[in-house]
């Protein structure tokens, strides 16, 4: 993949929260959320430096381990290009970590992006996307953040096949959980096969969670949002996490959800709910079985990823679905 354009001395790249699976949705469903990270990619120095501020500042890499600086390499080792000689990437981190909430995704997001920005854009959304899943090891939370709004993958014959649903703006209530769940973990407890009547119910419904969210109909998306293929299974590893998804509904939620792997809930208010009673709710679950969370309100949103030269110039950020090569 040659380079097909003027390569900038600095990159600034934006990537959002994404929530994934919404209930049915195993795999195939992705939402971008209003909470972004920002990376700025600058040539100087030697090696690799990462300078990080914000969420995970204590605990995450800043040299070559660093998922940014591992998808960077992934990009440019598949452009066929050197990594250059000295990289410093300043990394302001708003998604909380092993939350549920895409934070891998943004970090592999922003690297690639990165990347493709320092290199004159040699490649196309769709060689993005798909290095992004190979990186991630699963396409939804990659695709919404990339694309934004409401992303519905799946794995087709000639790669993997994507829709984007703009979606009205909707409220949403989080309890992110302190304990430790990571994803890897989470995932290899799944059933590998399961029941043909499960995979029927979770089909149906997850079709209904996309016309409840496009059309922004809480009360389908209340009677929709419902599993049988992994909710039970990562629940019983988040400790006041069904109590807390009934207390959600108590204090007004339409629909409640593990976030993605877990450990966090995501719930939709009903219309006259009040979102901060919602989040609260479920935290004061939580903290009834002695598990420290952190409640957020957020909006989703049908912004994706952008990424452009900086200091910006005018009219030059590009938006990540659709770069240039």
């Amino acid at each position: 993949m040659p380079p097909c354009g003027i390569a900038p001395d600095a990159v600034r790249v934006v990537a959002p929260a994404t929530t994934a699976n919404l209930g049915p949705g195993f795999d195939c469903l992705g939402l971008t959320l209003d909470l972004w990270n920002v990376a700025t990619f600058t040539l100087a120095g030697e090696g690799v430096e990462v300078r990080v501020a914000g969420e995970g500042s204590d605990v995450l890499p800043h040299g070559a381990e660093n998922l940014v600086v591992r998808a960077f390499r992934r990009l440019v080792d598949e452009a066929g290009a050197p990594m250059p000689a000295g990289l410093r990437i300043d990394c302001e981190v708003a998604v909380p970590l092993s939350s549920g909430l895409g934070s891998s995704a943004a970090a592999i997001v922003s690297g690639l992006l990165g990347a493709n920005e320092l290199l004159g854009r040699p490649a196309s959304a769709a060689a993005i996307l798909a290095l992004a899943t190979e990186v991630e090891g699963h396409p939804d939370n990659v695709a919404a953040a990339l694309d934004g709004g409401l992303v519905v993958v799946v794995n087709g014959e000639e790669g993997l096949l994507t829709e984007r649903i703009e979606v009205r703006p909707i409220e949403v209530a989080l309890a992110v959980s302190q304990i430790e769940y990571s994803t890897s973990a989470a995932r290899a407890e799944l059933p590998t096969y399961v029941a043909l009547a499960d995979a029927v119910y979770n089909m149906g419904r997850a079709a209904l969670v996309v016309e409840a969210l496009r059309r922004g109909d809480l009360e389908l998306l209340g009677k929709a949002m419902d599993d049988r293929l992994h909710q039970a299974q990562r629940l019983e590893h988040m400790p006041g996490g069904f109590a807390a998804m009934a207390a959600a509904r108590q204090a007004g939620a339409a629909a409640v959800a593990v976030s993605g792997s877990g450990p966090s809930l995501i719930a939709f208010p009903a219309p006259g709910a009040a979102v901060g009673d919602v989040a609260a709710a479920m935290v004061a679950a939580l903290a009834q079985v002695g598990v420290r969370s952190r409640p957020f309100t957020l909006a989703t949103t049908d912004r994706g990823a952008s990424a452009g030269p900086w200091p910006a110039a005018a009219g030059v950020e590009t938006a990540a679905g659709s770069p240039s090569g």
